[in-house]
């Protein structure tokens, strides 16, 4: 029965995780803080981390019942931990929601002066990731327009499709490509770039 249930529809939705800043004092802090209070209640809002699910694929996952996952998810959901992110389909044409986690990362602060500012660093942070993320897929399709993959049709690729083919192996494409990847090496040059820089601010600031 399960089997059949659990067989379902192509799913399109992800989950878009938000980060949330909680004063200790707050009473949505006491939500969050009771929904995660049972192993059971942290171990399904962790493995929807891993991959959202139904009620039954999370009760498969989390080794529990169904029923208990219906429990839980209630009060994470509550507590703005879960969230529905698409509704599926059996092929009984049963309807399921499918969660995924809606808060993360959590930050607690307990210092209130702090909050606001916690809070706009966070903010800035995520949002500077998303830009230098984009950043980063810019360059690597650059690279690969000018350059071209191995065995590609790019700048450095074989000039038509009766050239002779050749190994790759130790080729500038099969360098940039094979081993580096321009944009994977952006992305994390600019990050080592930033904390240099965040430290050193914060040294000149002491």
């Amino acid at each position: 029965m399960s089997g059949l249930i659990d067989r379902i529809q192509e799913r399109t939705g992800s989950p878009k995780e938000r980060p949330r800043v909680l004063d200790v004092d707050d009473s949505d802090t006491d939500a969050v803080l009771d929904a995660l209070s049972s192993d059971t209640g942290r171990e399904l809002y962790r493995t929807l981390f891993d991959e959202p699910g139904t009620a039954s694929e999370i009760a498969r996952r989390c080794d529990t019942s169904v029923q208990n996952v219906h429990y839980h998810i209630s009060n994470l959901e509550a507590a703005e931990l879960v969230e529905p992110i698409e509704t599926v389909y059996s092929e009984k044409g049963n309807e399921m929601t499918v969660y995924g986690p809606a808060s993360d990362p959590l930050v607690l602060v307990g210092n209130r002066g702090l909050y606001a500012q916690v809070q706009q660093s966070i903010t800035d942070i995520v949002a500077g990731i998303g830009l230098l993320a984009m950043a980063s897929l810019l360059v690597q399709w650059g690279a690969e327009r000018i350059a071209g993959r191995p065995g590609g049709s790019g700048a450095l690729g074989p000039a038509s499709p009766t050239s002779p083919q050749t190994d790759p192996t130790g080729s500038v494409p099969w360098l940039v490509f094979g081993v580096l990847e321009p944009g994977l090496l952006f992305f994390c040059g600019s990050l080592a770039l930033l904390g240099v820089a965040a430290l050193a601010a914060r040294r000149l600031s002491h």
